[in-house]
């Protein structure tokens, strides 16, 4: 941003008494000096004596107090005596007023009232360059500042618009997975309930079916034990060779089996009706 603050008008004044003016001028050439040599508070000090004590109200005092204020970094006191000669006859004194207000709010991050200070500088003097080039800066940063607030307000709505996307499909998923999970335990209990059911009703005969079916297995494991040949330990043991132990099961095999014919023959031979049934 750029100042007019090493800008010191020329002061005049038209004053009859001889007295009062030496001071006047001796006033204002000792505040000039100081301000020139960058003594701003002495400046500050001769151009209040100008104003306060010797009643000089010439807006070029004013402005340059206030010049000297800003160079002080007193903002408070150099924003009240730009304030008073914003409406200034004057269109210059009105001009850099104006701008350096702009400047002031500018520093203060007050971008907008800075941009409007800049822009009524170069209505009152369209020629201060210092006004124009800091209106153009400025209102560049400002349309930069909005065309990335606008991008980044875009940015945020299709990222909350993608989350709450997401949220949904989230959602449903859990929901999803909560409906199958119910299912299957209500799946799971009515299988659980009718095989309750089914053994509660199974009849006790068909129990002891079951039971006798499970003896006959195990009488039937049983006589598959007594069919294995004896151990050759054992066979040893009885003086016995394989080869006789053998022979032996077969010979009982035999007789068991002439046996069971004899049987059959003697249950299907006719009855004489000619004997008694005793």
């Amino acid at each position: 941003m750029k100042s007019g603050l090493f800008t010191l008008f020329l002061l005049s004044a038209i004053i009859t008494d001889p007295t009062q003016i030496g001071k006047i001028n001796r006033a204002k050439e000792e505040a000039k000096k100081a301000y020139l040599a960058g003594d701003y508070e002495t400046a500050a000090t001769k151009y209040k004596y100008l104003a306060d004590s010797l009643s000089v109200t010439e807006d070029e005092v004013l402005l340059n107090l206030g010049n000297a204020y800003f160079n002080l970094g007193d903002t408070a006191s150099a924003i009240g005596q730009y304030q008073n000669l914003a409406q200034s006859a004057n269109k210059n004194i009105r001009s850099v007023a104006r701008q350096q207000l702009g400047v002031m709010r500018n520093k203060q991050g007050k971008y907008e009232e800075a941009l409007n200070h800049f822009k009524e500088a170069l209505k009152a003097n369209p020629a201060n360059d210092d006004a124009r080039y800091n209106y153009e800066l400025l209102k560049k940063k400002l349309d930069e500042q909005k065309k990335q607030e606008q991008q980044n307000q875009e940015q945020n709505k299709d990222q909350q618009k993608q989350q709450e996307q997401q949220n949904k499909e989230d959602k449903k998923d859990q929901e999803k997975k909560e409906q199958e999970k119910k299912e299957q335990e209500e799946k799971d209990k009515k299988e659980k309930d009718q095989q309750e059911k089914d053994n509660s009703e199974k009849p006790d005969q068909q129990k002891k079916q079951e039971q006798q079916q499970n003896e006959e297995k195990q009488d039937g494991k049983e006589d598959e034990k007594k069919d294995i040949p004896p151990s050759s330990e054992k066979l040893e043991q009885m003086k016995i060779s394989p080869e006789q132990a053998t022979k032996i099961l077969e010979a009982m095999k035999n007789q068991e089996f002439q046996y069971l014919q004899q049987n059959k023959r003697k249950a299907t031979q006719p009855k004489d009706k000619n004997k008694p049934d005793w």
